[in-house]
């Protein structure tokens, strides 16, 4: 009877552990969104980079998009230059972790300062790539 309560006892605490994985993963891309945003606001190219595969893609709010991280910290760079004021947060109201653990759907709202767009819808696609969370693909919908 001991080995049989041992063994439910390591099951359900098994399932536990595996139930509360998400919920840390969620807590991780929550996280680094926040670091994200605030080194938009920091405007801190590297630090808003560090979230990016090297493929990584962004679609703009007005649908322009580039490829490749490379090309999107120029992008940055060159926007905080010709504008010091600007300014994005980004604001996510869902973080859906898949069942294999490896891939991540965060959507929300975003905000622009200082920028062509009041803000709008954004949705993004995250790879856990060496157990780290990093940013596959981002969508940005200006709305206002």
């Amino acid at each position: 009877m001991k080995i049989l309560t041992t063994i439910l006892v390591i099951s359900l605490m098994s399932k536990l552990a595996i139930a509360q994985r998400p919920n840390e993963n969620e807590a991780i891309i929550r996280a680094s969104r926040a670091a994200s945003n605030d080194a938009i606001a920091k405007q801190n190219v590297e630090g808003i980079a560090k979230y990016w595969l090297s493929d990584f893609i962004q679609i703009r709010g007005n649908g322009s998009f580039l490829v490749g991280k490379d090309a999107i910290k120029r992008l940055w760079q060159k926007s905080f230059s010709e504008n010091s004021k600007v300014s994005y947060v980004r604001n996510p109201s869902e973080v859906i972790i898949s069942k294999s653990d490896t891939l991540a759907w965060e959507n929300g709202t975003w905000i622009g300062v200082n920028s062509y767009s009041k803000g709008g819808k954004y949705s993004a696609m995250w790879k856990k790539r060496k157990g780290e969370w990093k940013l596959q693909s981002e969508l940005f919908v200006a709305l206002e």
